[in-house]
């Protein structure tokens, strides 16, 4: 058996996969490939795909599989496994740290006061308990989020078109959790129907000054409406790890405009803690192993 691991893994892995056959990382390789390794940079499209003729199985480390064209590798009898339970601690913890950070002022304090200010009187803080958490999704991470935010005495309720009950959130309908929500986290992947289901009409049917966070997908967002609400203060903070693309389009993406304010950033990095990439690797070492068990 030949594996690639196409995109950044813990460094054990190569290691670890060793018994099954030859691991490598060397791209133009990718026809020689009967395992394709990938996270969120490799893009598994047709083309990508017909370039590996030998490909039986393609294992991506992390939540979503919106990167890999699943229809076209089902015609080509590939297999394609995701890690879905690895990253739902690293990814909630990154959303809680957005929650926590942006109502308390944590970034522009920072900003400030390197560059000699001292803004006491202009950054106010805004406490979350007792305040509602509004999880759109409530799949494994976002359940990992909502426990945390009980420890900050928040309510929480939660919207998900496919799940009835939850034991960590109150479960209400979509317009419901916009109107109650004082904070809005989105834990959904990218669909046909969740595309930019964040827009100038929902915005509108939100509170005013409601904090936004984006771990989910990028394209859930319509990014110029939520611009337009950061610029006329509806909406009071985004903070979000996720894009139209890894990286954005710079020169083109709304919510990097500077006139935009409060949109606070990190680069995908939701899955990458080091703990999380070990998490995967063993997943992918059990997943590799019963497929050649089987094949």
């Amino acid at each position: 058996m030949k594996i690639l691991i196409s995109d950044a893994f813990d460094k054990s892995l190569p290691a670890k996969l060793a018994r099954f056959g030859e691991v490598f990382d060397d791209h133009s390789r990718l026809p020689e490939a009967d395992v394709v390794l990938v996270r969120s940079k490799t893009k598994c499209t047709k083309e990508y795909i017909d370039g590996a003729p030998n490909l039986k199985l393609i294992i991506r480390g992390g939540v979503g599989l919106d990167n890999v064209d699943l229809e076209y590798a089902k015609t080509k009898n590939i297999a394609v496994h995701n890690t879905p339970a690895a990253s739902s601690v690293a990814v909630a913890e990154l959303a809680m740290a957005f929650l926590v950070a942006l109502p308390n002022n944590l970034i522009p304090g920072h900003v400030t006061m390197s560059k000699g200010e001292w803004a006491k009187k202009e950054l106010k803080r805004t406490e979350l308990f007792q305040k509602t958490l509004g999880l759109i999704g409530i799949g494994r991470i976002a359940q990992e989020v909502a426990k945390r935010a009980a420890a900050f005495d928040m309510k929480v309720i939660a919207y998900d078109k496919y799940v009835d009950k939850s034991d960590v959130a109150e479960m209400v309908d979509f317009d419901t959790l916009l109107a109650q929500s004082d904070f809005i986290s989105l834990h959904i992947p990218f669909t046909p129907e969740t595309s930019k289901m964040i827009n100038a009409e929902t915005i509108g049917k939100m509170k005013n000054g409601v904090v936004i966070v984006n771990t989910g997908r990028g394209k859930c967002i319509e990014e110029n409406d939520l611009a337009d609400a950061l610029k006329n203060g509806k909406v009071k903070a985004y903070g979000t790890d996720v894009y139209y693309s890894d990286p954005p389009d710079w020169d083109n993406c709304p919510l990097l405009k500077k006139d935009v304010p409060n949109v606070y950033m990190t680069p995908h990095i939701g899955a990458s803690s080091s703990e999380n990439l070990l998490r995967i690797g063993d997943i992918v070492e059990e997943t590799i192993s019963k497929f050649a068990k089987e094949n």
